[in-house]
């Protein structure tokens, strides 16, 4: 499986609903992380390869802070030329080694990123940043779609394989499916 990011020169392709939508909904992404602070009038979320804000729009208005993470700072320009709401702040980071305390994170998330930074550094990290019994939630393209979409089948993962690391890494899955396209994993941090 090989490392790349998302050409930044094409960020304007991620803010389209109609295709992203289709193969990861918002309410999805919202619902894997709200079900984790039932108990708590708050959360703070990271998204995990936040690109332009895409998703973190949507996760914005139903918690208290986000922090949008990438790699590239191309993307943070442009998500602030766009818009970035006052609950949501931009990091400059890998997963492999996230700025954030041990347990400071109510949940983690990621939209199509995670083939971008699998590695059992980087669910070491985040398994040490997010609190005990906090959310994980993981979509991505899968190594069982065609490959029409998204990048090529040999960068892909998986469910299983998600799970597997997820798993070695100390995590409890909560839920995991493969989809048309993609996958879903949701896991209870250690």
């Amino acid at each position: 499986m090989g490392f790349h990011t998302f050409d930044a020169e094409q960020a304007d392709r991620l803010e389209r609903p109609a295709v992203r939508y289709r193969w990861v909904s918002a309410e999805e992404v919202v619902g894997s992380l709200t079900a984790a602070r039932a108990d708590r009038a708050a959360a703070t979320v990271v998204d995990l390869g936040s690109g332009t804000g895409f998703y973190t729009d949507a996760v914005a208005p139903h918690v208290e802070a986000v922090y949008g993470v990438d790699v590239q700072a191309e993307m943070h320009a442009f998500y602030r030329e766009k818009g970035v709401p006052e609950n949501v702040e931009l990091v400059e980071s890998n997963v492999a080694s996230l700025p954030f305390e041990d347990g400071e994170l109510d949940a983690a998330f990621s939209t199509m990123t995670y083939h971008e930074f699998a590695s059992d550094d980087a669910l070491a990290e985040l398994a040490r940043a997010i609190r005990t019994d906090g959310r994980l939630a993981l979509f991505d393209w899968s190594a069982a779609g065609d490959g029409e979409h998204g990048p090529s089948a040999d960068e892909r993962f998986a469910a299983s394989d998600a799970v597997a690391a997820l798993e070695a890494a100390g995590f409890e899955v909560i839920s995991a499916s493969e989809r048309t396209e993609t996958f879903a994993v949701v896991a209870r941090a250690p």
